[in-house]
């Protein structure tokens, strides 16, 4: 029904940026949200950011002030602007869209599948 991937994940060394963009697609009737979510290995799954579909953001405390979310709601994709990052900033990242379906008229939740980010040290 909506599909979601991640994409822009790599490794980079502390201090250093990337950019991860996120973009989904199917039977979107309107974006109620989307939410970059991560993972480190053997840590549960924590929120990092969120931008609601009339521009609202919160962000974990650990990543404000380094870390940025923007969306374009014309193509369904969201980014998150990572900036000075570090080693405790490794993990996999998930994203997250909250979408109502106009044709169902109700609201479901679709996650991507991913995408590696790795700060060395």
């Amino acid at each position: 029904q909506v599909q979601v991937v991640e994409s822009g994940g790599g490794l980079v060394q502390a201090g250093g940026s990337l950019r991860l963009s996120c973009a989904a697609s199917g039977r979107i009737g309107r974006m109620n949200a989307m939410t970059w979510y991560r993972q480190g290995p053997g840590k549960q799954r924590e929120l990092v950011a969120t931008i609601t579909g009339v521009g609202r953001t919160n962000y974990a405390n650990s990543v404000k002030g380094r870390f940025t979310i923007s969306r374009d709601n014309a193509k369904n994709t969201v980014y998150l602007q990572m900036n000075s990052l570090k080693p405790e900033d490794t993990a996999v990242y998930y994203c997250n869209a909250d979408v109502y379906d106009s044709v169902d008229m109700r609201s479901n939740t679709y996650w991507g599948q991913g995408t590696q980010v790795t700060v060395s040290s």
